[in-house]
């Protein structure tokens, strides 16, 4: 029988919440590996940033002003400071309430992946077609434009019945809507309805385009609120950063550093278990910053992860599944897609060459008693042991080592470059991505006007607090490392180094054709460019 090496003390796995990927077992950074910690660095530029942002809306007086906005307009002069980032935030305030602008973020926003085609209205959302007949044109309707794949659906349930917070004495609120989109004829997507609730009725009515612009309006931001809770806690924390952990603690655990697999993976996990550690200890701790300044409480952030956990899928881990199975395939100027799937094959292709070096047939993999007890812990500490998600427990054959790898080399490069670099840009306007709303979701048409909006979306120091954190997250670093950059050199085969500069050589293709789409356009789509992809999940 063999004997596998001891595990280090420090790389103990611990429950941060019931029903969470477990994580690292320490309380603080300063108990972490001096290999893993931030460089220096990263380390004065990490807390020097926020200290000086911090500092600067607070002289701004920001942070101090309790109330309401004045005015749309007024919400402007808190992003106009930070000089050189303003562009797409301006292009933001300018184009927030248009329709077009609203559907183009399920496809290139900061959540691009829980959009998909709608073949049959669920039973809860009593959309009739004499309600969208004047956002579908003639000569069609509903039923028609569902056979032929042009509705899509977004379905917030995971939001349902969540405890509400209150910020500043002031109670908060959380609205689980359903919103349903039309792909016109000029291939733009449109919201044709929204309802607030997963429970129809005369409190619930079904908001349309048709309807008053303060009704309609109020109604689209509702979505957009509940988008910051998907995809903070659950696009972006869940699936980027809680999972990248999971992946290299179980690399640390189980994959000694002659092991080629070892090699491949670690630059994947730069700076990870040091910012995941710090989050845990300013962002999604109770009384962090999430905790301050969104409407959930600390109990209703750790039941939105641990029901959004439930729901995960490898399907959904993998990118050209995940796109199959939503019905996205052919939808029209769906960047995240596109440069998504040139980043994805490119991986695959890098993965496939490493994987059929080292490995020369599926008894190889299946046979490789590291490998298997790799895989058996991520299975078992990340995603609890769960069948039904369709992750696997153990790998058979060298394809689905590939398929695994590059799931876990994309989740924790071009995944979260997807969902975390456009934070700042499309969050800095708040009625855009309001961390929470302060009047309960409308019952009733005809209530809502430009006063009560004004009311009803995070008045400004809240504002200021998100705004901090978002232009951090969303920074770039000086000691970035970008996908394909390996500094270290793990390999020392020949055949391993050629096909990293062949991977880095696709990934400039890459880049050139993003950058040559990129030139003509209004908004550029660059949160897949190679030249904004780090490595890792290091911010």
């Amino acid at each position: 029988m063999l004997m596998s090496a001891p595990i280090s003390p420090w790389l103990r796995w611990k429950n941060f919440a019931q029903g969470w990927p477990r994580c690292l077992n320490v309380d603080s950074i300063f108990e972490l590996d001096s290999n893993i910690q931030f460089s220096c660095i990263r380390a004065s530029n990490f807390t020097g940033f926020l200290i000086f942002q911090g500092a600067s809306h607070f002289l701004s007086g920001f942070l101090l002003r309790r109330t309401s906005w004045n005015s749309l307009d007024e919400m402007r002069t808190i992003f106009s400071r930070t000089q050189g980032r303003d562009i797409v935030p301006e292009y933001v305030a300018k184009h927030w309430q248009e329709d077009d602008f609203f559907g183009s973020q399920f496809l290139n926003g900061n959540n691009p992946i829980i959009i998909h085609r709608c073949t049959t209205l669920p039973l809860n959302f009593p959309v009739t077609p004499e309600m969208v007949a004047g956002s579908l044109g003639g000569g069609t309707d509903l039923g028609k434009e569902m056979q032929e794949g042009r509705i899509f659906i977004v379905d917030y349930k995971v939001l349902e019945d969540i405890p509400t917070d209150t910020i500043y004495g002031r109670q908060q609120y959380i609205a689980a809507p359903l919103c349903l989109l039309h792909q016109s004829i000029d291939g733009l997507l449109r919201p044709i309805a929204i309802q607030l609730s997963q429970t129809p009725g005369p409190c619930s009515p079904i908001f349309l385009p048709s309807d008053d612009e303060w009704d309609w309006l109020l109604a689209k931001t509702w979505v957009r609120n509940a988008d910051f809770y998907s995809h903070q806690l659950l696009t972006h924390l869940l699936r980027t950063h809680l999972f990248g952990e999971v992946f290299a603690i179980a690399t640390l655990r189980h994959l000694p550093t002659c092991h080629p697999l070892f090699k491949l993976l670690i630059p994947h996990f730069h700076f990870t278990l040091h910012i995941n550690t710090l989050a845990r200890s300013v962002l999604i701790n109770r009384g962090g910053l999430i905790d301050k300044g969104s409407g959930v409480t600390y109990e209703g952030l750790l039941l939105v992860v641990q029901r959004g956990l439930e729901q995960v899928t490898y399907t959904s881990l993998c990118l050209p599944d995940d796109i199959h199975h939503r019905g996205m395939s052919h939808v029209p100027n769906y960047y995240y897609r596109d440069d998504g799937m040139s980043l994805w094959e490119a991986i695959e292709s890098f993965v496939t060459g490493i994987v059929t070096f080292y490995y020369n047939g599926d008894a190889a993999v299946s046979g490789d008693t590291e490998l298997q007890a790799w895989v058996m812990d991520i299975f078992t500490n990340g995603f609890l042991g769960r069948t039904s998600s369709g992750v696997p427990s153990s790998l058979q054959t060298v394809a689905e080592l590939i398929k695994f790898l590059t799931m876990v080399m994309f989740t924790c490069s071009a995944q979260h470059a997807a969902v975390n670099n456009g934070q700042y840009d499309l969050g800095a306007f708040v009625p855009n991505a309001p961390s929470s709303m302060r009047h309960p979701p409308p019952c009733e048409k005809g209530r809502a006007f430009l006063q009560h909006f004004l009311d009803t979306i995070p008045e400004v120091a809240t504002t200021a607090n998100i705004l901090v954190a978002l232009i951090l997250l969303s920074s770039q670093l000086k000691d970035r490392r970008l996908l394909g950059q390996y500094p270290e050199e793990w390999f020392t085969e020949s055949e391993p180094r050629r096909l990293i500069r062949a991977f880095q050589g696709r990934l400039e293709e890459i880049r050139d054709r993003i950058e040559e789409r990129n030139h003509l356009a209004e908004l550029r789509y660059n949160y897949l460019n190679p030249l904004e992809t780090e490595n890792s999940i290091s911010i």
